[in-house]
């Protein structure tokens, strides 16, 4: 993933961008309604904040209501250089996000996988990366929180 520049945002677009959280299908009219704006207005923005990168209008589902049973963040201490190893994950469909960090782990991953069984395949494949050194893994056992409202 390239460096994306930092953008500032104006009320109306962090506006707009709460109404989206809250209810990513609902119509221009009401967000307009909502935040002060024109429809047309509002879908210019939102038509520029989606051409930009600072968002995506998404559907997000609950991973243990549709299949899949481990969920884990997974710690990973790594020798050498540690964006070829967050970019190698981000190529695995179980890895639901990848982060570099400081602290204890130098690389981090979100994996979604549909048993046990198939979480401990998913880790071996991991270590059997060359750079990696040890790997923790952090099992969820129940999805309390999820919200998706950075920037707003």
């Amino acid at each position: 993933m390239a460096p994306k520049h930092r953008q500032v945002l104006d009320d109306f677009s962090r506006a707009i961008i709460e109404q989206l959280q809250i209810d990513g299908r609902k119509p221009y009219a009401a967000i307009g309604l909502a935040v002060g704006l024109s429809e047309a207005a509002v879908r210019q923005r939102i038509a520029k904040l989606i051409e930009s990168g600072v968002m995506q209008v998404v559907a997000i589902t609950d991973p243990l209501t549709v299949g899949s049973y481990r969920m884990a963040m997974v710690g990973i201490k790594v020798e050498g250089d540690l964006t070829a190893v967050a970019d190698q994950l981000s190529h695995y469909k179980e890895v639901d996000y990848v982060l570099v960090t400081s602290g204890g782990f130098d690389v981090m991953c979100e994996v979604i996988c549909n048993d046990d069984e198939h979480l401990l395949d998913l880790l071996q494949r991991i270590r059997a990366i060359p750079q990696v050194r040890s790997t923790e893994s952090f099992i969820y056992l129940k999805l309390r929180k999820q919200l998706y409202n950075w920037g707003t």
